[in-house]
């Protein structure tokens, strides 16, 4: 069972036979503020990792002495029933998620009193407040000495006064971002399975786009096929964007209309089983990019195509990023956007002006999955690659999402015009013409292996790939 591999990868992190508790409370039901309206439920990622249980109210608990898995069940009425449906039975219960031992989830105080540990190890003060309130005694120790993963019981600074032993609020969230950084085969093959239906209904939303066509009708276009193939959880809020909203980077009020002559830039995944997916495309309305979209789409391209030949066991994420900077403003070059000499504009952080995130992060759980920065590791304090999600070296099995991007963002580049250094290396007069070009991002995601990488997305970018299902669609 792929979760019981999780729990032992987790119990591997923490000293062999130290008198502890790991506990995680797993999500509630979510409200519309002041309704009883509810949210779709997704499980917190953290308790699906290590249960796999994808229901509201629930809580576990592993003893690291003796290895046993205890898991804590919501005790539903008949009201539940005939509001929410049938209610599992503890037999039922017990047959699907087979935990050592399964209680109802009002035991936890009682349980934890029974063990008796030394420490108890959570995510946050939250759920140490939690256990408080039911009735666990603990003071918390979030740094003291002692207090490690790897650290065996002790009274050091903030031992708790009650018999329970002191809550850890550091290394519990420190172990499982390790454990979770590297995914095992079952977690590659959820992750494939997403990036398949993926695959479809981005290629689907590609033959769909007429001009004309407002966002939201893509981005149901999208869902629908989603749906279609059984995925029924977005990862994130999708981007459809249109014209100038692809040059922002977060966009999502998907309402505009798309015209003819612009690009529309879809950045949109769902996930499978709790796995994520995360694609972008950037493709014209009509059938055929203009020159100048050729242009700035064949720049963003080669960057891609650049750091996903070098994302290999032992690349720094860094690297890769300030690779695929070089290829942008190579890019731009070629096509008269900015001037001058490539090494001045990479020293003079010009690249930031048009690729102001980040290239990519990791994937898994979370869209922007856990480890992006190890302990000691900061952001680097430089335009645009301060924003990178990570900065470890590539290991195998990790899986991470390439996506360089090229924008012509008016609130980075009217400064920028006016400013007397950077102004020296553009060219105004394009640079005004193009200020509602919109911009241009693609994105793939890769599992790191031995001997390279495999990659998950198989939806047309070339040019060529592209304007063939165009036509088709026009």
């Amino acid at each position: 069972m792929m979760n019981e591999l999780h729990r032992k990868k987790l119990m591997d992190c923490f000293e062999e036979g130290q008198h502890g508790v790991v506990f995680v409370k797993g999500a509630g039901l979510m409200h519309r503020y002041g309704t009883d309206f509810e949210f779709p439920f997704r499980q917190e990622s953290q308790f699906l990792y290590l249960t796999g249980v994808q229901e509201p109210d629930y809580a576990m608990l592993i003893d690291l002495r003796s290895g046993e898995y205890h898991l804590f069940a919501p005790v539903r009425d008949v009201q539940y029933a005939v509001w929410h449906g049938k209610v599992s039975t503890m037999e039922e219960i017990q047959r699907r998620y087979e935990p050592d031992f399964l209680h109802a989830a009002d035991r936890v105080g009682e349980v934890i009193g029974e063990i008796g540990p030394d420490r108890i190890y959570v995510l946050d003060e939250e759920q140490a407040a939690w256990l408080r309130e039911q009735g666990v005694r603990g003071g918390v120790s979030a740094t003291g000495e002692g207090t490690g993963a790897g650290a065996g019981a002790g009274t050091g600074a903030g031992a708790g006064t009650g018999t329970h032993g002191r809550f850890e609020t550091t290394a519990l969230v420190d172990a499982l971002t390790d454990c979770r950084l590297i995914k095992t085969e079952d977690e590659i093959d959820k992750l494939r399975e997403a990036a398949r239906v993926n695959n479809i209904a981005h290629r689907e939303v590609m033959k769909a786009l007429r001009p004309g066509m407002c966002e939201y009708e893509l981005k149901a276009v999208f869902e629908y096929h989603q749906q279609k193939h059984g995925l029924m959880q977005p990862a994130y809020s999708g981007i459809h964007a249109g014209g100038v909203n692809s040059a922002i980077l977060h966009y999502t009020d998907n309402n505009a209309p798309i015209r003819d002559g612009e690009l529309y830039l879809i950045d949109a995944g769902y996930e499978f089983d709790g796995y994520a997916s995360d694609v972008t495309r950037t493709y014209p309305a009509a059938a055929r990019f203009t020159a100048r979209q050729q242009q700035v789409y064949e720049a963003v391209l080669e960057a891609m195509e650049r750091a996903i030949s070098g994302a290999v066991p032992g690349a720094k994420m860094e690297d890769l990023h300030l690779a695929a900077a070089r290829a942008i403003l190579e890019g731009l070059a070629d096509a008269d956007v900015v001037r001058g000499d490539v090494d001045d504009m990479m020293e003079k952080n010009v690249f930031a002006l048009f690729f102001p995130h980040g290239l990519g992060h990791f994937l898994g759980l979370d869209t922007h999955d856990v480890g992006g920065y190890p302990k000691g590791v900061d952001r680097i304090d430089r335009p645009g690659i301060r924003f990178l999600r990570a900065r470890r070296d590539l290991q195998p099995g990790m899986v991470v999402t390439i996506e360089p991007g090229c924008y012509f963002i008016p609130a980075l580049l009217k400064p920028a015009l006016e400013d007397k250094e950077q102004r020296a290396f553009l060219n105004a007069s394009l640079l005004q013409e193009m200020m509602e070009f919109g911009g241009v991002r693609i994105e793939d995601n890769l599992v790191i292996t031995e001997d390279g990488h495999e990659n998950l997305t198989d939806v047309p970018k070339t040019v060529a790939d592209i304007e063939k299902l165009r036509k088709v669609a026009i």
